[in-house]
């Protein structure tokens, strides 16, 4: 371990795969003491196992971000063991993909839930936590829908847009109450290599497959990592991200056609025919598939 972070409390929700999971390894190598969350108890009890084989001295709380309660629960839980929480990253997320009317009203209401409230409750617990303690570090991982929209992505494209708006709030609250020492991060990343595709729900009748450029979840992964050492408001990450927002920026309405056109032809029209799914949306899979980022020391998706 290179303990840069020795003795900081971090607790990540959707701990299980996919950012979450590599930056959990990344936090154990830095001495990081962890809080893990997500709803498969198995791949938390696993990822538990990794992180304490490294050093690093780690709870796991079974959580659905979803449920207020349990979001209360994993506060709790990490300032028992730990009597602190110095970073808390919100994770945690879940897309139902299709034309909008065509995916069922309950699947955009748990999506909503599941990225946008339980962003909210996190944020929340957090916010008061660090202001018991005059500091600490929220990081909210959005997307880059957050701020250039995609069809077929309606109730995601809402929840990250909120996510974004959340945490700008928070930021101005800070700024205005002169409060310093706690910061507020907004990471957006573009179409990242992780389980993410393979876990939302479809009901495009073609097979999820992300917008391009795919990169590397990897970059995220060290986002996070360094907004931990050096928090930032808001991150792009991955291949066009920053040309993108420019782009959005100074002409949106060529960004959000452009965006448009390329997610229908990827998804609606190159995408291979498949059955629709529900995925792991209402219920967790408890296959030992999707973890997806393994700690980059050993191996990692491609």
């Amino acid at each position: 371990m290179d303990n840069l972070l020795s003795t900081k409390v971090v607790v990540i929700t959707g701990a299980s795969s996919g950012f979450g999971r590599g930056a959990a390894l990344r936090f154990a190598r830095m001495g990081a003491r962890l809080v893990l969350a997500a709803r498969r108890e198995h791949a938390l009890a696993e990822l538990e196992r990794e992180c304490t084989a490294i050093g690093a001295q780690v709870i796991s709380v079974p959580t659905d971000v979803s449920d207020e309660a349990a979001v209360r629960n994993l506060g709790d839980q990490a300032v028992q063991r730990f009597n602190a929480i110095d970073i808390w990253v919100n994770n945690a997320g879940a897309a139902a993909v299709g034309f909008f009317t065509d995916v069922p009203l309950e699947e955009h209401v748990q999506v909503l839930n599941t990225d946008l409230m339980g962003t909210v409750y996190g944020s929340y617990l957090a916010m008061k936590q660090f202001l018991l303690q005059n500091s600490g570090t929220l990081i909210n991982v959005a997307s880059m829908i957050g701020k250039i929209p995609a069809p077929y992505y309606a109730s995601y494209a809402a929840a990250k847009h909120g996510i974004v708006g959340l945490s700008a709030a928070l930021r101005q609250e800070l700024s205005v109450q002169k409060i310093s020492d706690i910061h507020v991060c907004t990471v957006m990343p573009m179409a990242m290599d992780t389980p993410f595709f393979e876990h939302a729900a479809n009901y495009t009748g073609r097979e999820t497959v992300p917008i391009p450029p795919l990169d590397d979840a990897q970059k995220v992964v060290e986002v996070i990592v360094n907004l931990a050492l050096n928090p930032q408001d808001e991150v792009a990450v991955g291949t066009g991200g920053g040309t993108n927002l420019l782009l959005h920026n100074t002409s949106p309405a060529m960004s959000e056609a452009v965006m448009a056109q390329l997610t229908h032809q990827v998804q609606m029209v190159d995408a291979p025919i498949a059955a629709q799914t529900v995925g792991s949306l209402r219920q967790p899979d408890h296959s030992s598939q999707g973890t997806g980022v393994k700690d980059p020391k050993l191996s990692r998706k491609k």
